[in-house]
């Protein structure tokens, strides 16, 4: 008969031939079968969230079995599995410890220092601050290939088919799991259709969309300002757009003006370039907005999981109990733009249609990459390194936001940094031309954006930072170089008189008016 048994992972064995001590966790459940995957998450999960540090020594297989009351052999296959993926470390004649490679899949401390796992180099001169790149230096270069090895090896004959259109089963069900923990989405696995970028997939949405010949009902409204590439995308899938003006609480539905929309594009956790996030109360008026015109949000995601002040707010598709919200995620910025995978969970009454359009388009990851992805992720190794990231850019956030407070904040109004890779700032002079000022400092070194490259309508002029790749330990001179070309690179917009006339007591929020 069956009874739950418990064993305390989190003490030092000292000795071998002790008895295992007890503890209450998350008992070995034989009627749900497959003990060896229960025992090897359990394990996993200890490492990941630091209840088993590096160099904790492990009981003996022998100990471990008997205290649970299963085949040592089940114990011996946990550890050589948890041993492959890099979380333990054994060598002849000493005991089973935790690896210390396992350190770079915990999580750091919520407040890192500046220069932490740095490179020794800073970043090459040409892309300083430029946006929409992740950090690859600390890519875990090692296990991925080691995961993409053994799934490349291992493919049968059916996975080097045409396989499924909407994607590999097994990594729909991993991004699903992933997302209902962290972002509160509330789907099923055959709602999330993988594409390879969330341009392929924003493209697929809108081309499902928006109706051929009918100019007049093709309106799509998109937060002002926004992001340029869908702006491109929907406007060739025939859209009409509408700008909807957005401030620091997001979009603002109440000020649109025009035809009723068939769709709203939306970045609400991160707004794209702002970095604002939608408040509670605007996102229900988006909602109710887009249930009275029946319709469908496009909620992109890109960099939710980046939230450097609080825990990320709960995504617009998981309080949307209507169908209307079709929630778009990547794993560009959280993991490596080359694997080249995304995904769109579709509204339910939308999938057929959009999964017919998805095979039509061809648009399809490799298996093998699916597939390795799928492993990285139920294996925990993508948490695991999106909790380093996290730290690292929130480090980079704060180096950024404060040098840009010390030099620039008389040119510059400076956006909060709360979470995000991009940082958002505006000329305080409202007639630089922050496209020529852009060019100017792209010819020197820096690759910041204008603001006015993401408005429809006339913009409040501005540049948008990218953060990702910034080194602390250098950033202090980068921005007071920064702070030099900008008072000299001419015009009267950004002459010491006119600044002075300008500057404000702070230097952050978005601009008025």
């Amino acid at each position: 008969m069956y009874t739950a048994t418990s064993l305390n992972l989190t003490r030092p064995v000292c000795d071998m031939a002790t008895p295992v001590e007890t503890f209450a966790w998350q008992p070995l459940d034989r009627t749900a079968g497959d003990l060896e995957g229960q025992l090897y998450r359990s394990f996993r999960d200890r490492i990941l969230d630091g209840t088993m540090p590096a160099g904790q020594r492990l009981p003996s297989s022998r100990h471990l079995a008997i205290a649970l009351g299963i085949a040592r052999s089940t114990v011996v296959q946990v550890y050589e599995r948890l041993k492959a993926d890099g979380y333990l470390l054994a060598q002849a004649g000493s005991a089973t410890r935790v690896a210390a490679i396992a350190a770079e899949l915990l999580p750091l401390a919520p407040s890192p220092t500046p220069g932490l796992s740095e490179p020794a180099d800073p970043p090459e001169p040409a892309r300083l601050f430029a946006p929409g790149m992740p950090d690859l230096t600390d890519f875990p270069h090692a296990s991925w290939a080691r995961y993409l090895g053994a799934r490349a090896r291992s493919l049968r004959i059916h996975d080097l088919g045409y396989g499924e259109a909407d994607g590999l089963p097994a990594l729909r069900e991993a991004i699903l799991d992933h997302v209902a923990k962290t972002r509160g989405i509330f789907a099923r696995p055959e709602q999330v259709l993988i594409a390879p970028s969330t341009r392929a997939a924003i493209n697929l949405m809108s081309h499902v969309l928006m109706r051929p010949g009918d100019a007049e009902g093709n309106v799509a409204w998109m937060e002002e300002p926004g992001y340029a590439t869908a702006q491109a995308l929907l406007r060739a899938a025939g859209a009409r757009i509408v700008p909807v003006p957005c401030d620091e609480a997001g979009i603002d539905v109440s000020r649109a003006s025009g035809p009723p929309p068939r769709l709203i594009y939306v970045t609400p956790s991160h707004q794209y370039p702002t970095g604002t996030t939608m408040s509670l109360q605007r996102r229900l008026a988006l909602l109710d907005v887009a249930q009275a015109h029946a319709a469908v949000v496009i909620e992109d995601d890109y960099d939710s999981e980046f939230q450097y002040g609080s825990r990320p707010i709960a995504a617009l598709q998981g309080i949307d109990r209507t169908g209307l919200v079709a929630y778009l995620g990547t794993f560009s910025k959280i993991f490596a733009p080359g694997v080249r995978v995304a995904y769109a969970i579709v509204p339910l009454r939308l999938l057929e249609e959009v999964s017919a359009a998805l095979q039509l388009q061809g648009s399809v990851v490799p298996i093998h990459i699916q597939a390795a992805l799928a492993d990285f992720m139920r294996d925990g190794r993508l948490r695991g390194y999106i909790r380093k990231m996290k730290a690292l850019y929130a480090a980079r956030m704060a180096a950024s936001v404060a040098a840009l407070q010390r030099h620039c904040c008389d040119i510059l109004r400076i956006g909060e940094g709360a979470g995000g890779l991009q940082l958002a700032t505006w000329f305080r002079d409202p007639h630089v031309d922050d496209s020529a000022v852009a060019q100017h400092l792209q010819a020197n070194g820096f690759a910041m954006q204008p603001m006015s490259r993401f408005h429809l309508g006339p913009a409040r002029p501005g540049l948008v930072f990218g953060i990702a790749r910034v080194a602390p330990a250098h950033v202090e001179a980068d921005v007071a170089r920064l702070a030099a070309l900008l008072k000299s690179c001419g015009g009267q917009s950004l002459a010491p008189g006119s600044r002075e006339t300008l500057a404000v007591s702070t230097c952050h929020g978005l601009p008025q008016g």
